[in-house]
């Protein structure tokens, strides 16, 4: 059976973040990107993905995504057959990240919204892929289209997240976990501590992608979430 992919973008990122995956999995299977845009709390973002959604979808959520992604599992596990969760954790956010984040709004409400720059490329993208002109410009136009309004909702909102880690255990569906091996804004131990708390999880890196592998390594992403979406259940 094909089941539906519901697929969750992450910060500041839109339906371009899939688009290659979308594609290339299309002819065979319905595919839903969700607006991650609208709401301003990681619980009001995973209603209204589930609102828009088929009544049962295998889920792959990245980054901010992922966060959403655990919130639908916890409240409504029933509607998903098989969970993807990529660069992402299952922490709430350190005092140092929150602290971060908050300087971040406050430069935004002072006009100051810059979306994705060439100066944070950087930590965004592997250092294989920085000097992509087209990909760094595809990023950017990404975070300029979100804009700084969902901007703001969106980082209130995962400054509102849980700590999802006493939550994984229940997760029953077939899981996998994938990670760009030079993600720096989740690096790889997040995805290890995932794996390693979901029953039956496995874990993939993919090589030579940061924090954004569906727009960095399209093909490699493709060729992951065909092999996820085909295991058995």
């Amino acid at each position: 059976m094909s089941f539906p992919v519901l697929f969750l973008p992450g910060l500041l990122c839109d339906e371009r973040l899939w688009r290659d995956q979308v594609t290339a999995l299309m002819p065979g299977r319905e595919c839903v990107v969700a607006d991650l845009t609208l709401d301003d709390s990681i619980d009001a973002m995973a209603s209204r993905a589930l609102a828009h959604a088929p009544a049962r979808f295998a889920l792959c959520g990245l980054s901010m995504g992922g966060y959403v992604a655990l919130a639908i599992m916890r409240g409504a596990p029933e509607r998903v057959e098989r969970l993807c969760l990529m660069d992402t954790s299952a922490r709430a956010d350190t005092s140092d990240q929150s602290r971060r984040r908050r300087g971040l709004m406050a430069m935004t409400r002072g006009n100051r919204f810059n979306g994705v720059t060439p100066r944070l490329l950087p930590s965004l993208l592997h250092p294989d892929r920085v000097g992509d002109e087209v990909l760094a410009r595809e990023v950017m136009s990404m975070a300029a289209r979100v804009g700084k309004d969902a901007f703001l909702r969106q980082q209130s909102a995962i400054l509102g997240r849980p700590d999802s880690r006493p939550h994984l255990a229940a997760i029953t569906v077939p899981t996998w976990v994938m990670v760009g091996d030079g993600d720096q804004l989740t690096p790889p131990d997040l995805s290890h501590e995932i794996t390693a708390a979901i029953p039956g999880a496995r874990l993939t890196l993919i090589a030579h992608a940061g924090h954004l592998p569906p727009m960095e390594q399209p093909e490699a992403t493709i060729a992951e979430l065909r092999n996820w979406l085909n295991c058995p259940g």
